[in-house]
Order: C-alpha cells, then sequence, then structure tokens
C-alpha cells in the first residue's frame, strides 16, 4: 500500500491539556568593550553567595511589546554605536521573540501546533499536547507521519530534486561529494529495501557503528523510512562499550563500515565489532558492512556479514511507512554514571517539528542555503543538525570527515566554509580553541574568502570571552553562543536570529530562553535567587516538542535522574544565573561548582578569568583539597604555541589576575602547566574525573575521551604537585 502524505491543517481547536505556564525573562545592554571593562565586568557577572531570593514575575511580553515587526530569516546584523562604557544594541524587532516566546509559554498547544502545519502528515493529530504526567508530555496524539518523507522525498515532489542536500568533504581521504536531494532519495529508499529484505520491520532497532561518511546517513534515514529506531555509535568506540550497548539496544541488525580514517592511521571496525559480539549476549540477525573505496575488503562470517555493494546492486525501493507521532525515532546513548547504560529516546513528531522551527527561528536560515555543523554523528549535534534539522528544512548539509587541525592545519574551517559557501556554521569553542592556539593571528584562515558566512553558532562547553572575541575578529561574523543538551536534542536557550534576538548579545552569555523552554534558577530549597547569583538551572514542564521521550527500556531512571531532585521542575544538572535582563549565563555542572571556605565557585567564572591572560591557549579549573579552606581551585592550563615566559612568572601574573577579576574570595594560587586537556569529542572537559585525578583518587576515563593518553601527562605533573603540597 503507498500512503500520501499532505499538510494537514486540523479544523478544531486545540485541547488543553495543561495549565498555562508562567516566566520571566528580559533582555540586557551590552558589556563593556575594553579589556579593563571586560575584567570588571567579569568581577561582577556572579555572587560568591546564594543572596535571599527573589521571584522574577516581569512578562517577556509586556516587555517586548513595543518592538518593531516581526524579523524574516535573514535579521540585520547592524547595531548602533557609542562611546560609552555599555553601548546599546538595535535590535531587528524587539517585538517577535517576545510574541513568540509568550505563546508558547501561554498557549503552548496553539503555538507548536501551527508550527506542526511545517511537517508533512499521513494522518492529522487529535490532540496537540496530552501531559498528565507532566515528565513525559505526549505531543501531536493520533497523528501519523515518517521522518524519511519530510526530511528527502518531499523535497524531490516539491523540485528540490537537484539541490545538493549533503555536502560530502573528507581532508583525511581527499574524496569530495555532493549528494542531491534526488540522489539520497534513491540511496536511502533502496537501502531500506536492504534492511526489510533481511528481516528488520517497523519497531526493530537497528545499530549504526560508521565514521564520518553519506552511508551512516543513509543508514539513519532508512532506518526512519522503515519506522526502525536506530542507535548510532561513534565508529571506533571500544569493542567493551560496543558490547554494553548492544546487550542493552538488542539490535536486529548492526550497520557498520570496514574501517574509519584518522589522521595518518586506518581504524580497523570489523576486530572491534566481532569482539564485541563476543562479550555480548545478544546476537544480531545479521551486520551488513560498507567496504570503503580503495580500502582492504572486510567481511565476517557468512552466515552474519552482508556485504553493502552487493546487496545495493538488487534492492528494490522501500516506501516511506507511517509511525505514530510518539514513535521512537532514535536511541542515543549518552556517559553517566548510574552504571545502567543511559539512551535517551526521541519521538518522530516533536523531533521532526522542532527542529524544522529551529532552522528558521533561531538559526535564520532559507530552504536552500548552506550549513555546517561540525561535529560527529554519534553526538546529539550530529543527529539534529548534521542529518535531520537541515535536510527538513530543505537546507544543503556538509558532512565533514576531519579534524578543526592537523588536516592539514588549522586553516581547515576556513577553506570548508569558503569552499561551499556555507551561510551558517555550528561548532564547540574547544574546536575555535585549538585553531587559536595553532594559528593565533588567522595567518591561515584568512586565505579563505568567507563571503557567504553570516553567523557562526557555538555549544557543547561555555565559550570563554578571549575565545569568543578572537572567533568574532577571525571569522567576520556573529558568534553566538547557546546552550542545550543532548536530553532536549535542540537548544534551551539562543540568539534567536529568526525572532530578531540581538545579534551582539552580552559576552559570556548562552542567549535568552528558546519559545517552549521555561528556564528557572533557584537555589537548594527550590527558590527563585536573585540575578546574578548562581543556582541550579531548571525548566518547569512540559518540555517542548523534540525532548527526550524517555529512557530506553527504563522511564523510572528518566524520571528519577531529571525529575525528583526538584519536585515540579526539570533538573538540568547545570549551574549558572540570569542577569537582570533574561540572559542566562552556563557556569559550569552542578556537581563542578567549588565550593572554597563556604563561597560557591563556578568553574567556568574561574576559567573565564584564567582565559584573559594572553599566554593561556585552554584552561580547566577544578577543587583541590585543602586542609584549611576544604577546598581551593586548581587552574590546569595550556600554552599556546611560540610562549617564551617562565611559568613561574605567569602564575604569578595568573594570580594575580583572577584575584582582580574574581575577587580574594576564590583563594587561587595553583596553577598545573599541561600538554593537553581531555575532552570528548564534543568538546566537553570532564572536570569530576580531573579532580579526582589531582586529588590523588580513581577516575574515570569516559569511553567518549578523545585521546585517553592526556591524563597520563596530567597524572605526572599532579604527582609532582601532590608531593610539593604535601612537603
Amino acid at each position: 500500500m503507498r500512503w500520501q502524505a499532505c499538510r494537514w491543517s486540523p479544523g478544531f481547536p486545540p485541547e488543553r491539556d495543561e495549565a498555562d505556564l508562567d516566566t520571566a525573562r528580559r533582555e540586557t545592554n551590552s558589556p563593556p568593550s575594553s579589556f579593563a571593562a571586560m575584567h570588571s565586568q567579569i568581577k561582577h557577572l556572579l555572587r560568591p553567595n546564594l543572596c535571599a531570593p527573589v521571584t522574577l514575575r516581569r512578562s517577556v511580553c509586556a516587555a517586548r511589546q513595543r518592538g518593531a515587526g516581526p524579523a524574516g530569516p535573514r535579521a540585520s546584523s547592524s547595531s548602533s554605536s557609542s562611546s560609552s562604557a555599555r553601548p546599546r544594541r538595535s535590535y531587528a524587532s524587539d517585538a517577535a521573540y517576545g510574541r513568540a516566546f509568550a505563546s508558547a509559554r501561554d498557549h503552548p498547544e496553539t503555538f507548536w501546533g501551527d508550527a506542526a502545519r511545517d511537517v508533512d502528515w499521513f494522518e492529522p493529530w487529535r490532540n496537540t499536547l496530552r501531559a498528565r504526567d507532566p515528565a513525559f508530555p505526549n505531543w501531536f496524539v493520533g497523528g501519523k507521519l515518517n521522518m524519511c518523507h519530510n526530511a528527502v522525498d518531499r523535497h524531490v515532489e516539491s523540485g528540490r530534486g537537484e539541490q545538493p542536500a549533503v555536502i560530502y568533504d573528507s581532508p583525511v581521504t581527499g574524496v569530495k561529494r555532493v549528494i542531491s536531494f534526488r540522489e539520497l532519495q534513491d540511496q536511502v529508499s533502496r537501502l531500506a529495501g536492504v534492511l526489510v529484505k533481511n528481516g528488520v520491520r517497523k519497531g526493530d532497532l537497528v545499530v549504526i557503528y560508521m565514521p564520518m561518511v553519506p552511508e551512516a546517513m543513509f543508514a539513519m534515514l532508512a532506518c526512519a523510512r522503515v519506522g526502525a529506531p536506530h542507535s548510532l555509535i561513534f565508529g571506533g568506540f571500544a569493542s567493551k562499550e560496543l558490547s554494553v550497548r548492544i546487550d542493552h539496544a538488542k539490535p536486529k541488525m548492526i550497520v557498520t563500515a570496514s574501517f574509519g580514517i584518522e589522521p595518518g592511521r586506518q581504524v580497523a571496525y570489523i576486530p572491534l565489532v566481532e569482539k564485541a559480539l563476543e562479550m555480548s549476549s545478544h546476537r544480531p540477525s545479521k551486520v551488513l558492512i560498507y567496504n570503503r573505496p580503495n580500502m582492504e575488503k572486510a567481511s565476517m562470517s557468512p552466515q552474519l556479514s552482508l556485504d553493502w555493494d552487493e546487496e545495493m546492486a538488487t534492492a528494490r525501493p522501500h516506501d516511506c511507512v507511517p509511525v505514530p507521532s510518539n514513535h521512537p525515532l532514535y536511541v542515543l546513548y549518552t556517559s553517566g554514571t548510574t552504571g545502567t547504560p543511559k539512551g535517551v529516546v526521541r519521538d518522530t513528531a516533536g523531533y521532526a517539528v522542532m527542529l524544522k522551527w529551529t532552522m528558521s527561528n533561531i538559526y535564520g536560515l532559507s530552504p536552500g542555503d548552506v550549513w555546517w555543523a561540525a561535529s560527529d554523528l554519534g553526538w546529539v549535534v550530529g543527529h539534529s543538525y548534521i542529518c535531520y534539522g537541515p535536510l527538513l528544512h530543505g537546507n544543503s548539509t556538509i558532512l565533514y570527515e576531519g579534524k578543526p587541525v592537523g588536516t592539514p592545519d588549522a586553516g581547515a574551517f576556513f577553506r570548508v566554509l569558503s569552499e561551499h559557501g556555507a551561510s551558517s556554521m555550528f561548532t564547540a569553542p574547544t574546536a575555535i580553541r585549538a585553531i587559536r592556539q595553532q594559528d593565533p593571528h588567522c595567518a591561515l584562515g584568512r586565505k579563505h574568502p568567507l563571503s557567504r558566512l553570516r553567523s557562526l553558532f557555538l555549544a557543547g562547553e561555555r565559550c570563554d570571552v578571549e575565545t569568543l572575541e578572537w572567533a568574532k575578529s577571525s571569522f567576520g561574523v556573529p558568534v553566538l553562543d547557546h546552550w542545550w543538551q543532548t536530553e532536549t536534542g535542540s537548544a534551551i536557550t539562543s540568539s534567536c536570529i529568526g525572532l530578531g534576538n540581538s545579534l551582539t548579545p552580552p559576552a559570556g552569555q548562552a542567549g535568552k530562553p528558546v519559545p517552549g523552554y521555561d528556564v528557572r534558577v533557584i537555589d537548594d530549597d527550590m527558590r527563585e535567587v536573585q540575578p546574578r547569583t548562581l543556582g541550579n538551572i531548571v525548566v518547569r514542564p512540559p518540555l517542548p516538542p523534540g525532548a527526550a521521550l524517555s529512557l530506553w527500556q527504563n522511564r523510572d531512571l528518566f524520571k528519577e535522574l531529571y525529575f525528583t531532585k526538584f519536585p515540579g521542575y526539570y533538573d538540568t544538572m547545570d549551574a549558572g544565573f540570569v542577569d537582570e535582563e533574561g540572559f542566562l549565563y552556563i557556569m559550569s555542572r552542578s556537581d563542578d561548582v567549588i565550593n572554597v571556605a563556604g563561597h560557591r565557585l563556578s568553574a567556568g567564572a574561574l576559567e573565564e578569568s584564567v582565559m584573559q591572560h594572553p599566554a593561556i591557549g585552554d584552561c580547566a579549573v577544578v577543587g583541590l583539597e585543602d586542609a584549611l579552606k576544604g577546598v581551593v581551585p586548581l587552574a590546569l592550563c595550556v600554552l599556546k604555541n611560540g610562549v617564551q615566559k617562565k611559568q613561574e612568572d605567569i602564575t604569578k601574573e595568573l594570580v594575580k589576575l583572577v584575584r582582580d577579576t574574581i575577587g580574594p574570595v576564590a583563594a587561587f594560587r595553583k596553577v598545573l602547566f599541561v600538554q593537553a586537556l581531555p575532552k570528548t569529542r564534543s568538546g566537553k572537559i570532564p572536570r569530576s574525573s580531573l579532580a579526582n585525578l589531582v586529588n590523588g583518587k580513581p577516575y574515570k576515563i569516559s569511553p567518549t575521551i578523545e585521546d585517553p593518553e592526556v591524563f597520563k601527562d596530567i597524572e605526572t605533573h599532579a604527582e609532582k604537585a601532590l608531593r610539593y603540597r604535601e612537603d
């Protein structure tokens, strides 16, 4: 039976299942622009102790109705300037964001029901929202759709068949390839036929274990086409971690490749898969192997192994299968400390609606624009903004198999942006720091003109002011930090370009709450704190469309982790503060807050201060146990290339810098110089592991760490520091 999708506009009033929500958000002035003024601002950013609570209630709608009309997706980036210490900023539209935020807060069913009309449906939804349990909201109840149809087929049907859908750029192999929406439809529909021919049905889970190649995206979309949830795991992931996920997910099939390519070496995937299966109690029915061109061919036992090219040569195209709105699209495993595999489950309808909405309203893109999310498909960023988000919106998405530096040099990102005419980019601050460390004056980057680039978004790790300013100068466009999590699937806070938010927000902020997210900052007693007071960042439920449905096969753990510590709120497990105008500042994970003699200091604020020093290329601050104060901050610092100054002199300057910007309360006196910091592939620094390491305690190395050897160098330096401390 061939299903026909169409745009549904239900002719009935939306059902209200939840009480109206309220919140308070405001906007602020620009930060001081001078170096000295920047120091002053950091000192002013937050108060070390929790102050008396205050409830913020001024509606953003009321505060913003005086502005101009709605802005289009290409809002102006101009801003008025002033010679004063705090210049005023102009906005493309003050009212558009305020109206959207208030509407999503007060009338979520109407707001998201309107957004859902930009998605094709096989059957319309009966109720926009049903949230009998606030932890498990059910969006678009009764509707049926298909993610692959919305991301691929409908663009072919609407005349975009010849437009580039995927732009593959692989400096590690020297291969470039442009795949149109029509070719993408052909590849994905035939691969879907291969899955079905070999026993995969709607509801069966498929593990994808592949490098950054187009075939990995084909596999994701083919699974979505037949209604088979996928679980994409980093190619090259250790066999033990892979086996744990196989046992937990119990896949019907595994889709993998012969090799992954890292700078200077090949990673053979098949031995890793074979070893993982030996360690697993679950056994998939088949393993489909994509053999990379011009490399050694790989296979497994004939009873288990399928060859990609042979299967595709005789495959019959398969149509899109309608699935219910809450049908699982994928399971994405995240690193956690619970001891139980934590697989975030994403639904189909809510995710499609939210991602489609964000591409224009947050990122300011029009269909046809070229977009680049410089991440890995194995991360949530890769799922949302390499694969599904841009394709849903009709954008051309860049798939990059390379590194920020070393493939071949620190000009790589600039080359890709210039060569493919990207309009906007999304990357992690750690990538920008790596480029800045290797090419501090951007001599390599300036060789590549960025005439089409309009904006650069950052996420994954908070961005320090120095890195932010360097990126603005080097890329020549607004650089906007925003904040989100694997669990949410898209931004919680951001500068929403398409809604007219400022393109020059205060340094250090992560934007304002995205419509649909009612963000609060509370103390441990669940009272809202004063502006610029460090607290726990929480969200009033229900969460908007696209947020996690649950954890795979563990609803109880989902509720316990995210909705128990602060009843009535979703616990983001991040710490930060809001300023007087509603901008949110993410300072650290809640467990990274350092308590110095009773004063709560965020690791982020201290790192912000240390990074002001011109010799420091990267930094992580953790708590070092101290007999007098309980804990004191220790800065692990990476020097920029070419720094000649003595480390003792730099340490003295850093101590003075932190004292001037944070204050004596920080009790900052200890610096450890290291060669590099351990980071996950998304740029996150495992501060809790580093804290255990420097305190001589057992520490865990997450399987997502890019270079585990970094810990050994840090451990060597830390042992010397601990011996010195004991002496």
